[in-house]
């Protein structure tokens, strides 16, 4: 049976700046930069964001190859580090202007969309150790004026703008569970970052509207890793768990972006707690008024809970993990290699519940992707990665996609993460995601297995059996 999708449905991958384009010429560090800088032995195999996938250098003919596997979009992201000179003033760097200007015009030209995302967990350290990032509402400001440069250089050739992504994992990684540098444990200082994450999103949006960026067919949204959270059974129990880390986890940025409120639950909750953030009325209309045209959704594994073992209610420093604990499903799927489940029906959960409960706005799959560690095992001896894994991945999550879609979600694209085998933040080359191939030795690109299948599907707008 064949599943077809739109003519113009997107098909295309994601990438990002700090995790493609290299250091070169770049004058600030961001997190990860700094991070590399000071604790070298926290990255696997040490190696560091200072080559990537060398993008910077090799732009062109990257861009030929993901054409060649029939992208017509890809994603990728401004960096602050890179393109604003000064913070303070806003002010940019020439060389920066002059790269990202001949990127977007290389994708243009190779008949690829060009789809800007502008925070991608890679904060300017200096505004960390400045003014603390983004507890700082300072730095959602001078976040406003780098979104709005991007805007002003970039907004009469990219038409899609994004504003985060993944949001949460600043918020988990930074201030929570202490994976992503400075590895802060502080609830309070936690639930702070994610309002003003939230702010700084809403007022990007603003300015993109005053800038009259949407009369030319300009739209933005944000990029969330939507987890849908499955309860380990019916009790009242884990459903009270699972409502919970639901609230936190998703619908903290999820409702505020497409709905301009935070959940009233959440709100009684942080508040009951002590824990609930510092905002003004000003803010919160403003908020309210400048909610996304269009959303991300990132999806890799689903998210299933329990009630807690220990009491919500016991002593002792606040986190948002007190009322509800991950549960492992005997018998489930897994990506082995990466410790993920592979649940391919939560996509098509995430499709209903946008449907039903977020005004079916128009969204896309902005990552999906499964990352496999010493793929060197599938390689032919002509070189080729052999990944009918991935394959099989993908077109698994695709027929839920289609089925959603069958069932009037307005998805209208599919992006794998990621097109060329990227660094992945700590884990660095240790797990390898895209269609094609990098060796970080050479920088030599080959195109795998699933790369030339996608252009199949890609070309015929369809799945078929």
């Amino acid at each position: 049976m064949v599943k077809t999708f739109k003519d113009d449905f997107w098909w295309g991958a994601a990438t990002s700046g700090p995790q493609s384009e290299g250091r070169f010429n770049k004058k600030h560090a961001n997190m990860f930069d700094h991070w590399y800088e000071i604790e070298p032995q926290d990255f696997y195999d040490q190696v560091g964001p200072d080559v990537t996938s060398n993008f910077y250098n090799s732009f062109k003919e990257d861009i030929a190859l993901m054409k060649k596997i029939g992208l017509n979009s890809v994603r990728t992201s401004i960096q602050w580090t890179r393109l604003i000179d000064d913070f303070e003033t806003g002010s940019v760097d020439e060389d920066a202007v002059r790269f990202y200007n001949e990127v977007i015009d290389e994708f243009i030209a190779a008949g690829i969309r060009p789809v800007m995302n502008l925070h991608h967990f890679d904060l300017p350290v200096e505004l960390f150790h400045k003014y603390g990032g983004w507890e700082s509402k300072h730095v959602v400001d001078l976040y406003v004026k780098f979104a709005e440069k991007c805007f002003e250089l970039f907004g009469d050739r990219v038409k899609d703008w994004f504003t985060h992504n993944e949001p949460i994992v600043v918020v988990e990684g930074e201030y929570l569970y202490q994976f992503h540098y400075p590895k802060i444990v502080d609830g309070k200082k936690a639930v702070q970052v994610a309002y003003n994450l939230n702010l700084a999103s809403a007022k990007a949006v603003q300015a993109f509207r005053k800038m009259g960026l949407q009369n030319d067919g300009g739209r933005i949204g944000i990029i969330l890793n939507l987890t849908p959270t499955y309860p380990r059974s019916e009790s009242a129990e884990d459903l009270a768990a699972a409502n919970i880390a639901e609230l936190f986890n998703n619908r903290m940025f999820l409702d505020t972006a497409v709905l301009g409120e935070f959940p009233e639950e959440l709100v009684e909750l942080l508040r009951k707690d002590g824990v609930l953030w510092e905002s003004t009325p000003e803010e919160l209309a403003l908020i309210k008024e400048n909610t996304i045209d269009v959303l991300g959704v990132n999806f890799y594994h689903p998210n299933r809970v329990k009630a807690p073992d220990v009491a919500s209610n016991s002593v002792g420093a606040w986190l948002p993990n007190r009322y509800f604990d991950e549960y492992n499903m005997p018998g489930r799927r897994m990506n082995i290699d990466r410790g993920w489940e592979i649940y391919p029906k939560a996509l098509y959960d995430i499709a209903i519940n946008i449907r039903d409960n977020y005004n079916n706005i128009p969204w896309f799959v902005s990552e999906n992707g499964m990352g496999i560690s010493g793929e060197e095992r599938f390689m032919d001896e002509s070189g080729v990665v052999q990944d009918g894994y991935r394959i099989d991945f993908i077109r698994e999550h695709l027929e839920w996609v289609h089925q959603g879609i069958e069932e009037g979600s307005n998805c209208f694209g599919y992006h794998l993460w990621t097109p060329i085998d990227c660094w992945s933040w700590a884990n660095a080359y240790k797990n390898r995601y895209g269609f094609i191939s990098t060796n970080i030795h050479t920088q030599i690109k080959t195109i795998k297995k699933s790369g030339h299948w996608f252009k199949q599907v890609a070309e015929t707008n369809s799945l078929s059996d």
